[in-house]
């Protein structure tokens, strides 16, 4: 008999802090926090993996919850700024991939279904960071003009 689960495929992962609270055990400042996370994104680390480090090595759950920002705000008032936004980023290398791969499988449709979802998905956050101003009024997603961000 399968295993049934509320869950589908592939949704583990971490779950955040229940509370925006700074835990007891941080003896870490705001500043300290900082400066750790902008050391790190100097280092070529991704917001993301900066929030990953930060709690796997440094034992902390939540920038936020410490220094009242979020982490990509911190970065910003370091002079760390991202031109287009992580999540977008992924969303375009993977279309890109995708892309690369129909180049030699030119008959395969789950993949060129795929393609289709990730790249409405794309279009879709693009109008969201344009109408709250993450990105420029003018920006235009297009696979050829932005194929060298597929590393």
């Amino acid at each position: 008999m399968p295993h049934r689960s509320r869950h589908k495929k592939g949704r583990s992962g971490s779950v955040r802090p229940a509370h925006p609270t700074v835990p007891t055990w941080i003896q870490y400042t705001p500043e300290e926090v900082e400066q750790l996370a902008v050391e790190l994104a100097r280092r070529g680390f991704q917001p993301s993996q900066i929030g990953i480090v930060l709690r796997d090595q440094y034992g902390i759950p939540l920038v936020k919850s410490i220094t009242g920002k979020k982490l990509v705000k911190v970065l910003e008032e370091h002079g760390i700024k991202y031109e287009i936004p992580e999540d977008l980023l992924n969303l375009i290398r993977r279309a890109l991939r995708i892309r690369k791969h129909l180049e030699e499988h030119p008959k395969d449709m789950s993949s060129r279904r795929g393609l289709q979802l990730v790249e409405s998905k794309i279009h879709r956050l693009i109008k969201y960071y344009k109408r709250v101003g993450r990105l420029p009024r003018d920006f235009v997603y297009n696979p050829q003009a932005l194929s060298h961000l597929a590393t």
